[in-house]
């Protein structure tokens, strides 16, 4: 049977969080499940007015020394993840929201101005 402590070293990398990126015609979405995360544990950060940077880090349980640790699945360690943005992007109106353990990062996009289209009147 394996100690506590060589479980804990074997599963101390954290899979890198999932992140879905969803664009509308206004806005790029990114959402994150990161349960039992705090929000004060996630950092959202943009680099280089170009990528945003989705950090955080799930600490280990206190173990006694006295417990026996039959499975263990849930990760803990530090994740990262990176998304170039696009040039369209308000970088200055970025906002994040943690509710119910998942992660939502809100990327307005700047608002294209629509061609003025006239009509030509075609002659003979």
């Amino acid at each position: 049977m394996m100690s506590s402590s060589s479980l804990s070293r074997e599963n101390s990398a954290i899979v890198n969080a999932r992140v879905d990126w969803r664009e509308t015609p206004e806005k790029h979405v990114f959402k994150s499940d990161l349960p039992g995360l705090k929000k004060e544990e996630v950092k959202v950060e943009i680099e280089d007015d170009s990528v945003l940077k989705i950090s955080g880090e799930r600490h280990v349980e206190k173990e006694d020394k006295n417990d026996t640790w039959h499975h263990v699945e849930r990760s803990n360690g530090h994740f990262m993840r990176s998304f170039r943005l696009p040039k369209n992007v308000k970088m200055d109106e970025v906002k994040a929201a943690m509710e119910n353990g998942v992660l939502t990062v809100t990327v307005p996009k700047v608002e294209t101005k629509k061609a003025d289209v006239k009509s030509v009147q075609v002659s003979r």
